[in-house]
């Protein structure tokens, strides 16, 4: 297991290529093309700041005015985390040409899915740095440098979890269909549609032990939303060090697994 892993930094350049095929993939056909990757953060935020500022208004109940931009700050990590899982999921059974060949390493397609799921949420974040700024919510160079650590490890944790579903879901194939019901109660057991002091004091333990996320978006809405200081870090470095063990048992999985890949697919 260890040779394998450590043969993933020589991969990287075919990574790169399967990552850029990904997203030309996605936008073949469309007029905008990369565009997209703006625009669809963009309208989804205007949407939510039209609904939450004059439909339902809730960020003055909640504490978390503008609610649409502290909203966003947590859903942007989040549709980079489901998306990664339900397109990692599948990824195995989508590329199953790819599987068959002897030579191929299996392992880098879930690294693809889990990093052009990442561009997108680079690509967004312009985004809600605009609307940052355009609310006068002011930035510290103080959070604003725990930001790369905050994404390596949800990309160290989602991708974990990536290689646990893309190994398990090729023997069986419900896994997929069971994800999206398991995303759809993760997302409303996490505070992202309203923070964490709104919880009482049990769901706060619920929420600090067993959901993983919750430190992720946290994390992202102290260093971008709150004005300080970033005190979710000691849950993080904790979180980190989960994440990288849960990433060697996911890879050690993934190994076990790997030479049943070509046949089930």
């Amino acid at each position: 297991m260890l040779a394998n892993l450590r043969q993933l930094f020589r991969y990287r350049g075919l990574i790169q290529t399967l990552v850029a095929r990904e997203l030309k993939a996605r936008y073949r056909g469309s007029v905008l093309g990369y565009f997209w990757s703006f625009i669809n953060p963009l309208l989804l935020l205007l949407v939510y700041s039209f609904v939450f500022s004059y439909v339902m208004p809730r960020g003055e109940a909640l504490a978390t005015e503008p609610y649409a931009v502290f909203l966003f700050c947590g859903l942007l990590p989040w549709t980079w985390f489901s998306s990664s899982l339900s397109d990692g999921a599948n990824v195995l059974i989508i590329n199953g040409n790819l599987i068959k060949k002897v030579m191929f390493p299996a392992e880098i397609l879930p690294v693809v899915a889990v990093i052009s799921n990442m561009v997108h949420f680079l690509l967004g974040l312009p985004i809600l740095l605009a609307f940052l700024l355009y609310y006068s919510l002011s930035l510290h160079l103080s959070e604003l440098v725990w930001f790369p650590f905050v994404l390596a490890v949800q990309f160290i944790l989602t991708l974990g979890l990536v290689m646990v579903l893309a190994a398990l879901t090729v023997h069986f194939r419900d896994i997929k269909d069971l994800l999206s019901n398991i995303l759809t109660l993760w997302f409303f057991a996490t505070p992202i549609l309203y923070p964490m002091s709104f919880l009482s004091p049990r769901a706060k333990f619920y929420m600090d032990y067993f959901n993983p996320f919750a430190h992720l978006a946290i994390s992202y809405q102290e260093i971008l939303f709150y004005p300080g200081p970033f005190g979710h870090w000691k849950w993080l470095l904790a979180l980190a060090v989960a994440g990288v063990a849960f990433f060697v048992l996911g890879y050690w999985l993934f190994d076990r697994l790997r030479d049943s890949f070509a046949e089930e697919v």
